[in-house]
Formats: C-alpha cells, sequence, structure tokens
C-alpha cells in the first residue's frame, strides 16, 4: 500500500459524515485534499482541523462545479483521486414521492457525480492516469420499500459508473464504485430508525470511517490494480 505523499484528492460531501470520515482519513493517508461541500463555515473548520483545503461548491450546479474546477488548475493541482461523495436520502412509499424528492435524490446522487467526474476526468485521460470513486449505496443494486426516490438514483449511479469503465478502459484511469450497506450518520437523524421495525438500527450500521478505509484501501492500490466493485456491510 503507498501512501498518498505527492498526490491530490477531491472529495465532495465533505460536510456529510461519509464525507468528512473519508477527508480525514486521506489526510491522514498524505494526500493534499480538497474538501468540497455546500456548508461553507462547517467545510472551513474541517479543513482547518486536518489541514485541508476548503472548496465550497454545489455538485449540482454545472457552473460552480466548473468554477471548481478552474480553482484546482490555477492552484496547478491535478486531481489524482476524485471520490464522490456527496448525496442525499429521502424515505417515501412511491405513491407519496412528490416530484421535488425524486429530482433532489436525482440531482444530489446521480447528477451531481455525473458533473463532477465529467469536470475531472479529461486531466486525468489526458495524463493517463487517476481513480475515480463513486460512493454507492446497497440501495443501488437490492430493492427496499419506501427506496423509491433513492434507489432510482443509485441505481442510475451503478450505471453511469458501468458505462464509465467502459469507456476509460486501457486509458490507464480506474474507477471503482463502492456500495456500502446502511451507515451511521446525522442522515437517520429525522427517521429514527431505532425506534421503526421496517429501518436497520443504528447498533447493525457501518461507521463512516468503514466506507473512509475502504477509500484509502483502494486509493492506496498500485496503478495497475484495479478495484471496480467494492460492497461493504456489517459482518
Amino acid at each position: 500500500m503507498r501512501d498518498g505523499v505527492g498526490r491530490t484528492s477531491l472529495v465532495t460531501g465533505a460536510t456529510g459524515g461519509i464525507g468528512e470520515a473519508i477527508v480525514r482519513r486521506l489526510a491522514a493517508n498524505g494526500f493534499r485534499v480538497f474538501a468540497g461541500g455546500r456548508r461553507r463555515e462547517r467545510l472551513e473548520r474541517l479543513t482547518a482541523e486536518v489541514g485541508a483545503v476548503a472548496l465550497p461548491f454545489d455538485v449540482t450546479a454545472e457552473a460552480e462545479v466548473e468554477g471548481a474546477r478552474r480553482v484546482l488548475h490555477e492552484a496547478s493541482a491535478r486531481v489524482d483521486v476524485l471520490v464522490n461523495a456527496a448525496g442525499v436520502f429521502d424515505l417515501a412509499r412511491v405513491t407519496d414521492t412528490s416530484e421535488a424528492v425524486l429530482n433532489r435524490n436525482l440531482d444530489a446522487n446521480l447528477k451531481g457525480a455525473f458533473n463532477v467526474t465529467r469536470a475531472f476526468l479529461p486531466a486525468m485521460l489526458a495524463a493517463g492516469s487517476g481513480l475515480v470513486i463513486q460512493v454507492g449505496s446497497v440501495a443501488g443494486w437490492r430493492a427496499f420499500p419506501e427506496n423509491g426516490a433513492y434507489s432510482a438514483s443509485k441505481y442510475g449511479l451503478r450505471g453511469f459508473h458501468e458505462v464509465l469503465l467502459e469507456e476509460i478502459r486501457g486509458s490507464g484511469v480506474r474507477a471503482c464504485l463502492l456500495e456500502p450497506g446502511a451507515v451511521d450518520t446525522p442522515i437517520w437523524d429525522p427517521l429514527a430508525p431505532d425506534a421503526s421495525p421496517h429501518l436497520p438500527g443504528r447498533g447493525e450500521m457501518l461507521q463512516p470511517d468503514d466506507v473512509a478505509r475502504a477509500v484509502g484501501f483502494v486509493a492506496g492500490l498500485p496503478d495497475a490494480v484495479a478495484v471496480p466493485l467494492l460492497r461493504i456491510e456489517r459482518a
């Protein structure tokens, strides 16, 4: 396993539970980390603590994504490892899912990953190296009730990832889709999972650093080693 010294990473969703854990893990592994997120104050506190660089932007806004790309370009920082961790999670039966909720999930979980990958992939292809990590979900391959909007976005992300694998084949660029089970983050707070018989209890969930360690593992592999898919679950 190699460390991240001399390499640059960009992590989106850095103010969320999983994204923050990934920023901490990659920074500890020696990467120069650009932490992307919408909550500027929280982002700046995190980056000051771990020695990363705050990069406030919204992954669903193409102009803001392009602005983030220009910031890194002007800093002479080519992204070696891109981690698309931004996302949202809404539960509702199909008949109760509004267009706004559907769009929120598709925009954050699928369109955002597409926007950011599209912005930073050309430089990786030109260099003949790089790694794109998408943070998917168990709900991207397994159906659960009330996951209509969320699963639509995560199944879509898996489809996008599979196409990306075909398009980068032989280029030197690698891609990995991480599909963790439920992760104990604040995203569950409004849902009170311990009080619901239909949801996993928090004691049954993965921790954010479990996912972050998986990211660190994949990012630390030699360039000649690819891990196209990695599913993570509680033992």
